[in-house]
């Protein structure tokens, strides 16, 4: 397999066909690959949402090549809608294709709502350094099962007025962990961070730049 292609449109194979990606690799380069999940495709959630287009520029300004790309069924991705299993695996799939290509770097694995709750999935089957959940909604999809309890270093980014995904559920649900996520709580914040993605992204990088891996 080739080298990783930087600032790329293209297709990674998956599980039932081709997932549509984008690629982007910054100037300064860190030892660490960030794949990043969309919200739910049933509800217009695509690669090109704000917040996960906000996840990826964050992690570039630090550093981290990213991934971006479409469920199943979303976008030129084939497929069709799986009800989140397969979603699992197209997630999976991508992430095996980042290690492919850079396997020296550390794979960290991001996602917003939806895309959240199955980047927990994913980071359960494979061995993700760090995990980045916006807003996961942890009290949602009761047909998958409760979200898995992350086995590394994780950070979540909650509104506090989100009206998706319910901040209290998701406190509790971190007050039940060992150890626990870091919790970033945004006061007057609703679930698409509208006028506070720039917050979000300082705040991404501001936890996350002590802990970026630095390349030999």
């Amino acid at each position: 397999m080739g080298p990783f292609p930087c600032n790329a449109s293209l297709h990674i194979e998956g599980p039932v066909g081709p997932l549509e990606a984008i690629t982007a690799c910054p100037a300064s380069k860190a030892c660490a690959t960030a794949v990043v999940c969309h919200p739910h495709p049933l509800h217009g959630g695509t690669m090109q949402n704000k917040v996960v287009h906000t996840l990826a520029r964050s992690f570039g300004e630090l550093g981290l090549r990213t991934v971006r790309f479409n469920f199943r069924g979303v976008g030129s991705s084939a497929g069709a809608w799986a009800r989140g299993v397969g979603e699992t695996e197209d997630a999976i799939a991508v992430l095996h294709w980042a290690r492919k290509r850079q396997p020296g770097d550390q794979i960290w694995l991001a996602g917003f709502s939806f895309g959240a709750y199955i980047a927990l999935r994913a980071a359960a089957q494979f061995p993700a350094s760090q995990l980045i959940l916006v807003a996961p909604p942890v009290h949602l999809h009761a047909e998958l099962g409760p979200p898995p309890p992350p086995r590394v270093p994780t950070l979540v980014l909650q509104g506090e007025d989100d009206d998706v995904v319910s901040a209290d559920a998701v406190q509790e649900w971190i007050a039940k962990l060992s150890p626990r996520p870091r919790l970033r709580l945004f006061p007057a914040v609703g679930h698409f961070f509208h006028g506070r993605l720039n917050d979000l992204r300082l705040t991404v990088e501001e936890v996350l730049r002590p802990v970026v891996p630095v390349c030999s």
